[in-house]
């Protein structure tokens, strides 16, 4: 049966269940709830346990994440006037008034027929969800805005194109149980919940996000694959990812991480979210120290557009710098929406002001419904071409196809190399110049078979600490 605040969804025979709120609100035995409590146990120094206060109202003012802009202020005149900054700094208020049926867009929204008509059947596909933070970036009079495009359906999404699949990448082959993939030797994603604050349109995981269709809790899934983990020492790397990670309540977020950090072969812990983006909110001091407690820890942050990166974000991706945090940017080249070198290059020298490293270029994933979102792999090679030697090396992201059939991320470089002569490597710069590098291909004392011979090497620990 659904906990309360869901709603039943049929979807070709099967019972769905769309999640209003974040799997774990309601509170769990085995994840304990300290919120009440006055005194709060906090694992100290050398496995220590400390106790803390419950956080004074002071201190809780501080938590919140406040930096409007113009457009968000005169959003929330118009749509929310009755809130308060207390209510709508808090991520739990921006959660749970999401915007979530066609009637609450269309009094922010001035939709498209082609849009009504897809939020009208938007019953069998990936559910509609926007913060009301998020929903104020967007243009409400303009279809072909940026990041409107990304978060309200169209009817595109109900066609079928050749080469989609509702798994493309084969995750669910490589899932040894529920919740987990484990593609490549040494690490692992861990699927930590199907929610999201905010569904971007042409989400890889749409099979599966925004509902609850599992044979085992929330806690015996975790429990299930931290087993085996623990039991597999040649995992040193663990994705934390869904659904969005950061949409889980501070305590259970902390139980999680801290099993995982106890397992003694388990050397970098990542999260990958779009929290920091769509809900700038939820990055407060007290989620920030819980990060802290279980470094090494990486997040990868997924970045559509210059658009985004408004005082909140800018504030959200501070606090997590500050505390120690390496931040990385993920970003899906979109059609019609970042598809430019100028696009790119304002959202990559944005983020590296936010002290963010532009990571992947993402070609989009061919899941059902997302050709209108599917530039030319030819387009994404020529803004790389574009931003190569025309700002910083650490600004350019690495562009990859995340290969159908679970081939994993192949990068898709502009030709750099154009040749041999004799023993000069022949070589194509930036600007298209060509350069000659003396490269002789082997000794030449050696014979033919001893050039070709590949050379073996046995990697010890030591060598990738």
């Amino acid at each position: 049966m659904p906990y309360k605040g869901e709603g039943m969804m049929a979807q070709s025979g099967t019972i769905m269940v769309e999640e209003t709120e974040p799997p774990g609100t309601a509170g769990s035995r085995r994840f304990p709830d300290h919120n009440n409590k006055r005194v709060m146990p906090v694992p100290g120094r050398n496995g220590h346990t400390r106790t803390t206060r419950k956080p004074s109202a002071s201190r809780a003012r501080e938590q919140r994440v406040s930096c409007p802009v113009a457009p968000t202020i005169e959003f929330r005149k118009r749509h929310f006037p009755s809130v308060s900054d207390r209510q709508w700094n808090s991520w739990q208020w921006q959660v749970k008034n999401r915007i979530r049926k066609l009637e609450d867009l269309e009094r922010i929204v001035s939709l498209t027929e082609d849009e009504r008509d897809a939020c009208t059947k938007n019953g069998g596909t990936l559910p509609l969800a926007i913060t009301p933070y998020y929903a104020s970036l967007i243009d409400p009079k303009d279809p072909y805005h940026s990041l409107r495009k990304t978060v309200i359906p169209v009817t595109d999404e109900f066609v079928t194109s050749k080469g989609e699949a509702v798994d493309p990448l084969h995750e669910e082959e490589d899932s040894p149980l529920e919740g987990l993939v484990h593609r490549y030797p040494d690490r692992v994603l861990f699927l930590v919940t199907d929610f999201c604050s905010t569904y971007c349109r042409y989400c890889t995981r749409s099979r599966m996000v925004g509902r609850r269709q599992h044979r085992f809790s929330l806690e015996e899934r975790w429990e299930r694959c931290i087993d085996y983990i623990a039991q597999n020492p040649s995992v040193r790397d663990v994705l934390i990812s869904g659904g969005d990670p950061l949409t889980l309540p501070d305590e259970r977020l902390d139980w999680l991480l801290s099993h995982l950090r106890r397992i003694p072969h388990v050397e970098v812990l990542r999260i990958g979210t779009k929290a920091p983006v769509v809900l700038p909110q939820r990055i407060t001091p007290s989620l920030v120290r819980i990060l802290r407690r279980n470094h090494p820890l990486w997040m990868s942050v997924h970045f559509t557009h210059p658009d985004e990166l408004t005082p909140e974000v800018a504030a959200a991706c501070r606090r997590l710098a500050d505390a120690g945090i390496p931040l990385l940017s993920q970003t899906v080249l979109l059609s019609e929406v970042n598809d430019s070198a100028d696009t790119i290059m304002r959202l990559c020298h944005g983020l590296v002001r936010m002290r963010v490293r532009p990571y992947y270029l993402y070609q989009c994933d061919p899941i059902q419904g997302s050709a209108h979102f599917r530039a030319p792999v030819e387009k994404g090679i020529d803004i790389m071409n574009r931003l190569q030697g025309f700002t910083s090396g650490f600004a350019i992201p690495m562009y990859v196809i995340d290969a159908p059939g679970g081939g994993g991320k192949i990068p898709m470089l502009p030709q750099y190399v154009a040749g041999r002569d004799g023993d000069d490597l022949i070589c194509r710069n930036y600007r298209g110049d060509m350069y000659r590098y003396h490269d002789p291909i082997g000794n030449t004392e050696a014979g033919e078979e001893d050039v070709a011979r590949p050379v073996e090497r046995r990697y010890e620990h030591r060598d990738y600490l």
